[in-house]
């Protein structure tokens, strides 16, 4: 059986332990050299790189995220441990972990490292897809003969490149199609590297939970168990007219990925539609003071996102859960694109003015959409505001000294609230 060792890159038959170094991290499987769709994934991304520039967290566990109001944008392998998870609101985090360390994101400092390893994947192959800062598609069909090594060779020569010169770590998932390659990448995290062959597709997912699904989530699952679906067994037993009518679309994508079918194709470049951030509160609030903080931070972390991807966005988005549930959605059309916070934070406040007596409130959230290319953002200004100009050279400034000195260098009153 083919095998590669992930320490040294040493490929071999079959073999508990590397014959060249004697490291036990070895990969086998019947299929290791022919597959070519790989998925990879850092490993708790944010908090890695927290922890490589602040040593002294190496062992302590670290939640990136708001107050204690907020939710928990990704947390460190030592809290997850403890049952911390992304989206979890932040007191229920630090109820279930008192002794963590909680840092506000620096999502430039995350952005350049993210350009870093992206930088190698384009070294492999120029088909990469990228699904955020810290994930991305490859296809590598083709590229044996460029790179004189099959693909899950140089797959592991990408997550030890990572680990040694950029001091991050990354989970691969090598599969057949997109489907299977994301699944794979999430079987053996943190620093994992997972295969699926062609092979023993059907027999893999058979007794595996639907919810593997990329994209199903609490109303999709619980649509599918009223249906009777849990598993990829219980999927597979449905007959696709069926599925179609129940489900729609979606239905026939379910008879599908059933069987492991997925033919998508990795898309390089695929565009960004949306950049949005979203917050939950412990209690429901109807208080414009608090509101206007929540709008203002994030609205800075939309611009920051939308600066670290070279992006601006055309319409300005807010939205609103009530204590029912009941979502309320107000965007607005700019005369120009913006990545500017000040712009965003000014634009959401308005709409926010327009539905403030709906409240109490569970959730608020502001985005960017039509999202484009920064080239043309916030070039031609407001003539209805004439300070919007100089707000906007001030913050560009603010982002020079925060890149210098660290996100808390410099902070508005308005986001203590």
């Amino acid at each position: 059986m083919p095998a590669l060792c992930r320490d040294c890159l040493t490929t071999f038959d079959d073999a508990q332990r590397c014959p060249s170094c004697g490291s036990p991290r070895v990969l086998r499987h019947p299929e290791l050299f022919d597959l070519t769709i790989a998925h990879m994934d850092c490993d708790a991304f944010y908090a890695s790189v927290e922890k490589r520039d602040n040593p002294e967290l190496a062992d302590k566990p670290v939640i990136i995220g708001g107050g204690k109001r907020g939710v928990v944008s990704t947390a460190c392998y030592v809290a997850r441990i403890r049952g911390v998870r992304s989206a979890m609101p932040m007191f229920q985090a630090l109820k279930l972990c008192p002794d963590a360390v909680v840092i506000r994101p620096r999502m430039s400092v995350y952005a350049e490292v993210s350009k870093q390893i992206r930088a190698m994947m384009d070294a492999l192959t120029p088909v990469v897809e990228p699904l955020s800062l810290d994930e991305a598609f490859m296809d590598l069909t083709g590229t044996e003969k460029l790179h004189g090594a099959p693909p899950a060779v140089m797959l592991a020569r990408l997550v030890k490149r990572m680990k040694d010169e950029l001091g991050v770590t990354g989970s691969v998932g090598l599969s057949h199609n997109k489907f299977l390659a994301k699944v794979a990448s999430d079987l053996d995290k943190p620093r994992g590297f997972s295969v699926i062959g062609k092979a023993e597709t059907e027999a893999f997912l058979h007794d595996q939970p639907v919810r593997l699904i990329w994209g199903v989530g609490a109303a999709a699952q619980a649509s599918l168990d009223k249906a009777g679906i849990r598993t990829f067994a219980d999927l597979k037993r449905w007959d696709r007219r069926d599925l179609e009518a129940r489900f729609g679309t979606f239905g026939y994508r379910l008879w599908h990925l059933a069987r492991g079918q997925d033919r998508r194709r990795v898309s390089p470049n695929a565009p960004v539609k949306s950049i949005s951030k979203e917050t939950t509160f412990f209690e429901d609030t109807a208080s414009t003071e608090l509101l206007d903080g929540h709008i203002w931070r994030l609205s800075e972390q939309v611009a920051d996102r939308a600066k670290a991807k070279g992006k601006a966005g055309r319409v300005v988005v807010l939205k609103l859960k009530r204590a029912d549930h009941s979502l309320i959605s107000r965007r607005v059309s700019l005369s120009d694109p913006t990545q500017i916070a000040d712009r965003i934070y000014r634009t959401a406040r308005g709409l926010y003015d327009q539905v403030a007596g709906q409240g109490p409130f569970r959730l608020i959230g502001v985005g960017l959409s039509e999202v484009v290319p920064d080239e043309a953002a916030d070039i031609t200004g407001d003539l209805l505001d004439p300070g919007a100009g100089q707000r906007a050279k001030a913050e560009r400034a603010t982002d020079a000294i925060r890149k210098k000195f660290g996100s808390d260098a410099i902070l508005k009153g308005r986001s203590l609230r």
